[in-house]
């Protein structure tokens, strides 16, 4: 079912004439609020990074080069614009070089000073804006990453949620073990405040330095459905 409504979002796209033929919009909101100090937000660029040149990932993202993903990665901390910054702005995944180009990109960039505070609500607007321009995609998807719950900004929950939007969580908890009582709160959390649309869902990572295997397990889920290969003729 599944794949018949993505195919049938895609054959859509093309009778409407969409000037693009987009497999999936992918928007990634990285957190760099004050609970995230220079080295985790490191390990979480880097790890992204690293997650989206994985081979299996590489194998998912590049399967049809006519009907790519497109990505778009942010970064957000706190409640006003200028707590966000666009690190990435939409790019189609169609080869290796350009892939490429975005995780160099992300493995040049420098922290700049963030709120401390954690705007996960204003974040997850974003995110949502950012799609809102990619209507001619088959699918649109927010990866939002957080450490902790929002305590300043419009509250997760109260953030509306368009019926074509997606939006799944990774959540970073404490790594002293498999499963902490941290973890699992705000793994809660992230299900009953944050999560939209049938077939979201939590991925986690037992600390930043998980951050990598957490996004590469996320990203797979999230792009491995339907690659459109039998449109891709």
């Amino acid at each position: 079912m599944r794949a018949l409504l993505l195919i049938t979002a895609a054959l859509s796209a093309i009778a409407g004439g969409a000037s693009a033929n987009c497999r999936q919009a992918l928007a990634l909101g990285l957190d760099v609020s004050g609970s995230v100090d220079s080295s985790e937000y490191r390990l979480q660029l880097d790890g992204l990074a690293s997650a989206l040149l994985a081979p299996d990932v590489q194998d998912v993202l590049l399967s049809t080069p006519r009907w790519p993903v497109r990505i778009a990665i942010y970064e957000w901390s706190g409640p006003r614009m200028f707590n966000r910054r666009l690190l990435v702005d939409w790019t189609e995944v169609s080869d290796l070089a350009t892939l490429t180009s975005i995780t160099n990109r992300l493995r040049e960039t420098t922290r700049r000073k963030a709120d401390p505070s954690t705007a996960l609500g204003a974040a997850m607007q974003y995110g949502a804006d950012l799609l809102a321009t990619q209507s001619d995609c088959a699918k649109r998807t927010l990866d939002i990453s957080g450490d902790g719950k929002s305590n300043t900004g419009p509250l997760p929950q109260d953030i509306a949620a368009p019926g074509w939007l997606t939006i799944n969580g990774l959540v970073v908890g404490e790594a002293r073990a498999s499963v902490t009582p941290e973890l699992g709160e705000l793994v809660s959390y992230y299900h009953a405040n944050v999560l939209r649309g049938p077939d979201a869902f939590v991925e986690t990572a037992l600390g930043f330095n998980d951050f990598h295997e957490a996004m590469r397990r996320k990203l797979l889920r999230e792009i491995q459905g339907l690659s459109l290969a039998g449109l891709d003729q």
